[in-house]
């Protein structure tokens, strides 16, 4: 849920970027965070957990403008993917309106992508949020790998898997090289604040 800081005339969006372990979460926070300047951004905090770990940071993107005369601050999470981190995962998930889902384009992790969409799921129905509703972006990433050796996903085999029932936008990426990154964030950002504002603003 939207935080209105009144004092500040802000509004503060939280986008959590969801995933399997080693999809390109991380990957992506670093980017952006290092992308901007130290003007538009706050400090970056970190939640080590062995193998993985949390990460976030909150920004003050001015493209987004004002709505209702209020700031718009983002605050973008990552959660750690692996398996044994699910109370971490849904934590992190309290208080969420907007998601980046964040799929690995390598075939042995097929299964991990699935099991992952399907743990959101779950995760947000214990906060009375239902997938279908809250704005939700998929970022396929890794698709530098396409021509390598290595066996990857085809971007038909990924909308059956992860795009079937919610039918949103996708965007490919390479991650490591910023490909796709701010594309997916752009989008996430502009239906998130469009979300919130008709939640808790427009209707006042």
């Amino acid at each position: 849920m939207a935080l209105i800081d009144l004092s500040r005339r802000e509004i503060h969006c939280k986008i959590v970027y969801y995933g399997p372990g080693r999809c390109g979460k991380t990957t992506n926070l670093i980017y952006i965070y290092n992308a901007m300047g130290d003007k538009t951004r706050g400090k970056m905090l970190t939640i080590e957990t062995k193998g993985d770990r949390t990460l976030f940071f909150d920004l003050l993107p001015l493209n987004l403008g004002k709505v209702k005369g209020f700031d718009i601050r983002i605050q973008l999470y990552t959660v750690p993917g692996q398996t044994i981190y699910e109370a971490t995962r849904k934590l992190v998930l309290k208080g969420v309106d907007g998601i980046v889902f964040v799929a690995d384009s390598l075939k042995v992790r097929q299964t991990k992508n699935k099991e992952s969409l399907e743990d959101l799921k779950k995760n947000l129905q214990a906060y009375a949020l239902d997938i279908m509703e809250i704005p939700v972006i998929l970022q396929y990433n890794k698709r530098d790998l396409v021509n390598s050796p290595i066996p990857t996903l085809t971007i038909d085999e990924l909308q059956q898997d992860l795009n079937q029932e919610l039918q949103t936008t996708y965007f490919e990426a390479a991650a490591v090289k910023g490909i796709g990154v701010f594309e997916t964030l752009k989008e996430i950002s502009k239906r998130t604040v469009r979300y919130v504002a008709q939640k808790h603003l427009l209707g006042k």
